[in-house]
Parts: C-alpha cells; sequence; structure tokens
C-alpha cells in the first residue's frame, strides 16, 4: 500500500510540474495581469496534477472505481472552470458550462476507453486460466465490449458537440463540421482499434460497427455529401485493428521463441 502510495504521489507531482510548467511559459502570454497570471498558472497545475493521478487506476471495486471518478471529475473541472474565466473564454455561466460540457465529453470517453481496455484484459486472464470456450464467429463476443465506446465516440459525442453548439448560438459548427470528423473521430478511432487488436486480434465487425453507428448522425447533422464521414472512422478503425493484431503475433511469436530456448 505504501508502494503504490508513492507511485501516485510521484505521479501527481510530475503532472503538477508539467502543469506549473507550461502555465509558466503559456499563460504571460495570454495574461498581462499579475493575478489572473497567478490563478491561471494554479488551474494549469492542478490540471497537471489531475492528469498525473488519471494515469493510475482509481479502484478495483465498480462502486468505488465510479465514487473516486466522479469525485476526480469534479476537481479536474474546477481547476478547468478556474483557467476558462481567468482566460477570458467564457463570457458568463452559460460559456463556462460550454466548456464544461466539451471536458465532461472528452473525460467520458477517455473513461470509457480505459474501462474496455480493463475489461478486455480480465477476459485475457480468464482465456489463460482456461475458463474461456474460445473466440467466437467474427468475433463478435470479443468486439461486444467495445459497442459502448462506439456509440459514445459515433453518436453520442457529435450529438452532444451538435448541442452544445446550438446552445452557444454559434454560427460555423466548427465542432462538428472540422474538429470532430477531421481529428477526434480518425484519431479515437485508430486508437481504439489498435486497442481492440492488441488484446483480441483482427476483429472485422468493429469497423462495421463504427460505420454503422454513425450512419444515422451523417443524416440527422448533415447531408449525404457528408457521407464519406462514415469512412474517416471505419478505416482508422480498420487499420488501428490490423495494426494491434500484427503487434500481438509479434509478441505470442517473441514469446513462443523464449519458451523455446533450453
Amino acid at each position: 500500500m505504501k508502494q503504490e502510495t508513492r507511485r501516485l504521489l510521484v505521479r501527481i507531482l510530475l503532472g503538477s510540474a508539467l502543469g506549473l510548467l507550461v502555465g509558466l511559459i503559456w499563460i504571460p502570454y495570454v495574461i498581462h495581469s499579475r493575478e489572473g497570471s497567478f490563478l491561471a498558472v494554479l488551474a494549469c497545475v492542478g490540471l497537471g496534477a489531475m492528469a498525473g493521478l488519471a494515469t493510475q487506476p482509481f479502484a478495483d471495486s465498480g462502486r468505488a472505481l465510479l465514487l473516486h471518478s466522479m469525485g476526480h471529475f469534479v476537481c479536474t473541472a474546477a481547476f478547468f472552470a478556474l483557467l476558462v474565466v481567468e482566460l477570458n473564454m467564457a463570457k458568463d455561466v452559460r460559456g463556462v458550462l460550454f466548456w464544461e460540457s466539451l471536458l465532461l465529453l472528452l473525460y467520458l470517453l477517455i473513461w470509457l476507453g480505459r474501462w474496455t481496455g480493463w475489461y478486455l484484459e480480465v477476459a485475457q486472464l480468464r482465456e489463460l486460466l482456461g475458463l474461456d470456450p474460445g473466440p467466437t464467429p467474427l468475433k463478435w463476443r470479443e468486439t461486444l465490449p467495445y459497442l459502448p465506446f462506439v456509440l459514445l465516440l459515433c453518436t453520442a459525442l457529435p450529438l452532444g458537440l451538435h448541442g452544445i453548439e446550438r446552445a452557444a448560438g454559434v454560427d460555423l459548427p466548427a465542432l462538428t463540421g472540422l474538429v470532430y470528423p477531421y481529428l477526434i473521430l480518425p484519431v479515437a478511432s485508430l486508437c481504439a482499434g489498435l486497442s481492440l487488436g492488441k488484446r483480441q486480434g483482427v476483429c472485422p465487425l468493429f469497423p462495421i460497427a463504427c460505420f454503422v453507428c454513425y450512419l444515422p448522425l451523417v443524416y440527422l447533422l448533415f447531408n449525404e455529401s457528408a457521407l464519406f464521414h462514415c469512412f474517416m472512422t471505419a478505416i482508422p478503425a480498420l487499420a488501428g485493428n490490423i495494426l494491434g493484431a500484427l503487434w500481438r503475433e509479434n509478441r505470442t511469436k517473441r514469446n513462443n521463441g523464449k519458451e523455446d530456448l533450453p
């Protein structure tokens, strides 16, 4: 327990130091008020500490995991709100809630991705202990734990961003029209496919699920001209899955080679 606490403190201190460094370099170019600069740097330090804390598992049991995750998000949201206010990124409470909503969506996306990886690691342990019946056709059961992540990424997230844009009254939908389909969607799909491939090998249903889950959003938020957005998630998901499967196969061969040595 002492060793875990020590590791946790080291990660918090490293995150705080990185946040302090970012704040000292970046904040003076944005804020000219000494008091405002101090609070903004303090917010950067707090966000760095929360990022360092997030690299460790919050808890082992489900209830404790949810409670600790909620507490971590509340602290992160508080430091982020302070930074938003000090940088004049929001003019009123509505603007602060806009940025906090983006933080919540990002937090849920990362949290669900980490939970899915943990779930599959448990499944791998069961397989090594002989408790797993073996792969299913097209590995549908192995892909199933990633379905909540796909629904969040390809359905809930764009709907949430669209709602935030409407609430903020923006004229140009930069989030749903540019940032999400060209940056968030392909990067997150690639990382999720890579994670799945490293744990379960090639799962052909995963990129199909990404395509299908995003397809209704094309007609709901855009029109037929945005149909290529579906490929912006399916192709990176497939590429990541294949790369992860190749990594898994290479690791298996190396482990078998070591076992064959006298």
